[in-house]
């Protein structure tokens, strides 16, 4: 049964999502909203982590700028207002609300100890700052938008971080793919998988982008990348 969490911060307490596995104690999994707010794509992944066995919480982080956006991506309207709360984000403060996040999960009845983080779009950059500024135990981002900006960040990862990356993917052109894949391959902790053909959020249930074959590819090696780090 899903339920809400509260989270406290010296600025403010925000809510989060929260679906729990039919057994405990287990490992928990922050999952990193994209631009559309904690929507029903973001609670429908939280739903499908709990069927695998993990604590999935989701936190509001556009809470700043207006606390409870649930928004999809099927209209004009609703994508302009994602790009609004885009632009107004504060990329720092995100990334102080998932260490609120990840230490809440920690103190969380049931939790067996291992926090993992998961992100998607604005998600999949705040996974990545997520995995070298915070002690989250293992992180993946998917498709991170403006993630070359912070490739430097690598040096201070200390922990397993996994990446998808849409070899197609419009709002990650080229020469910005180019720069994350040269800093980023070798690193001993990065786990790197490029997607022929795929445009951005090609995981996104519903989108317009979505490849089911490439989703359950990326979320089953997702899944396999939680298991090994969160036992």
């Amino acid at each position: 049964m899903p339920e809400t969490l509260t989270i406290t911060t010296p600025d403010g307490a925000f809510s989060a999502y929260v679906a729990r596995p039919q057994a405990t104690p287990a490992p928990a999994i922050v999952v990193i909203q994209e631009i559309f707010g904690v929507n029903k794509v973001m609670r429908d992944i939280c739903d499908g982590l709990a069927a695998q066995g993990y604590i999935a919480i989701c936190p509001d982080l556009f809470w700043r700028i207006e606390p409870g956006i649930d928004i999809t991506d099927q209209s004009e309207a609703e994508w302009k207002r994602a790009f609004e709360l885009f632009n107004a984000f504060d990329v720092d403060a995100g990334v102080g609300d998932i260490a609120a996040t990840i230490a809440a999960a920690r103190a969380l009845p049931g939790v067996s100890g291992k926090v993992g983080a998961v992100g998607y779009c604005l998600g999949g950059l705040l996974a990545f700052l997520t995995a070298t500024r915070t002690d989250a135990d293992a992180c993946v981002s998917y498709y991170g938008v403006g993630l070359e900006k912070h490739v430097g960040e690598a040096d201070k990862l200390a922990r397993p971080l996994l990446m998808h990356i849409g070899e197609q993917d419009q709002f990650v052109p080229p020469e910005a793919r180019q720069v994350i894949l040269a800093a980023l391959k070798d690193h001993p902790q990065i786990e790197i998988h490029t997607y022929a053909g795929r445009d951005h959020a090609f995981a996104r249930e519903g989108g317009a982008h979505y490849d089911a074959a490439d989703a359950a590819k990326a979320n089953g090696r997702s899944l396999a990348f939680f298991k090994a780090n969160l036992a």
